[in-house]
């Protein structure tokens, strides 16, 4: 860094302190004030995006090259050009269709091929790929794992994070919010990184949740770049910053539901009853129940055995037809696709079944006649057995959406409202957690 530029950090943290400039804001001040190139440089996370048999790729503004496991370019692919990737056994084989010329066939017998994007070359185009009809930064390795292939996206977390943001939270929310998340996805996601496994983070919900460069804004790329770097340690490690969409009123202590009890994801009260889904409903009809509950043939009473602190469902008895199950939460949500285990159950009665038609009459039945005439009523109107009880409807009643453990995000939408910043939603949820930069682990 010039001289120049350090008499101007030492001049801004002077005049900041002087002026009574809140703490908080200082390291996005002094992040401004640095040029993006003498910043350290951000570490890459490995996304898995999709897992096919085949993958297809587009090269939108720019050109991609198509290159092996060591490196070497095979081809490459002109704007508007596509690439299917095809598995063939532990190979691949790429198929080019540019808006010129044949289709041309490249093997890759390695197994492996790496996409990159090049820089872009007209006025306001990116570096960028599209797979699947979505746009990534970034580099792009597509392996083959067993009868399919895994598209995973090497990419800078700084980079990556805009996404996340908006994938994960509204863009039009409260920037304290909006940074607040940043803080979190970015911490989540460098800690989740496994140098020996082969990638870091999927795209879904798994992970957390990025849908390319179609969820970044501006308000996005803001909550980035204001706290670009920051992260949330306890002790000398990255805590694990999950979070949750809303808990109905008070998170949950990671123990209670998890292995492990961590120090910072303790129960907190919530501030989420914007939410919509604060307080919530679900009917379930008796099809769905013999779905969901095979072993038994469905389901007429459910017994809540044990619950947390929190109250949400440690532990539950299906009763049906065929016998009866214990289940944890976590299963019972999952077999019902419930919001939540913070939930309670009642079943509906169902209608009374229609009795069945009387027996007819046996008063002259031994006669010719009769014989003949109760012959011809039992072919047009044959008696049927009276038909089994109807199985009854489960009503739902429940609160939040997700496991409740972590960061709620309508109540960090809720506290940035109240005028809290990112640091103090942080602090609040993740209990003894401290904000620093990462280039100080």
């Amino acid at each position: 860094m010039s001289r120049c530029r350090s008499r101007t950090l030492v001049t801004l943290l002077r005049f900041g302190w002087r002026a009574g400039l809140s703490l908080a804001l200082l390291p996005a001040a002094v992040a401004a004030a640095v040029p993006t190139e003498a910043r350290a440089p951000a570490p890459v996370v490995r996304v898995l995006l999709r897992e096919a048999p085949t993958l297809e790729l587009e090269a939108g503004s720019t050109v991609l090259r198509l290159g092996d496991a060591t490196g070497r370019t095979l081809a490459e692919l002109a704007p508007g050009a596509r690439l299917q990737l095809v598995g063939s056994g532990p190979a691949l084989e790429a198929r080019l269709e540019g808006p010129t010329g044949p289709p041309r066939r490249v093997a890759l017998p390695s197994g492996q091929a790496w996409i990159d994007p090049a820089p872009g070359r007209g006025a306001g185009s990116e570096a960028v790929l599209t797979l699947q009809q979505r746009r990534y930064r970034g580099r792009l390795l597509v392996r083959s794992e067993g009868d399919r292939l895994q598209a995973i996206n090497l990419i800078d977390v700084e980079s990556y994070l805009p996404s996340v943001v908006g994938s994960e939270m509204p863009a039009s929310w409260p920037l304290a919010a909006l940074r607040a998340q940043a803080v979190a996805a970015r911490t989540y996601a460098l800690r989740q990184r496994r140098p020996a496994e082969p990638f870091d983070l999927k795209a879904t919900v798994s992970s957390q949740v990025y849908k390319g460069v179609e969820a970044e804004t501006d308000s996005t790329r803001e909550a980035v770049r204001s706290t670009r770097s920051q992260v949330l340690m306890h002790g000398s490690a990255l805590i694990n910053a999950v979070f949750h969409s809303s808990s109905g009123g008070l998170t949950e202590n990671s123990g209670d539901i998890w292995r492990q009890q961590l120090p910072y994801l303790v129960s907190v009260p919530d501030y989420d009853q914007a939410s919509p889904v604060h307080v919530w409903q679900l009917r379930v009809e008796p099809d769905k129940l013999a779905r969901a509950f095979r072993e038994i043939d469905g389901a007429f009473r459910i017994e809540v055995l044990s619950t947390t602190s929190s109250g949400r469902i440690r532990q539950a008895r299906v009763t049906g037809p065929g016998g009866s199950l214990l289940l944890s939460g976590a299963e019972l949500r999952q077999r019902l696709g419930l919001r939540s285990t913070l939930a309670r159950f009642d079943f509906e009665a169902p209608r009374a079944a229609p009795f069945p038609p009387p027996l007819p009459s046996l008063q002259g039945v031994f006669t010719p006649e009769g014989i003949r005439s109760l012959a011809s009523g039992l072919v047009q109107a044959p008696w049927r057995a009276p038909r089994p009880p109807a199985a009854p409807t489960l009503l739902v009643s429940g609160r939040g959406y997700g496991h409740g453990v972590g960061m709620s995000q309508w109540g960090a939408y809720a506290l940035a409202l109240r005028g809290e910043d990112y640091r103090q939603i942080l602090q609040h949820y993740y209990q003894g957690a401290r904000i620093q930069p990462y280039s100080a682990l």
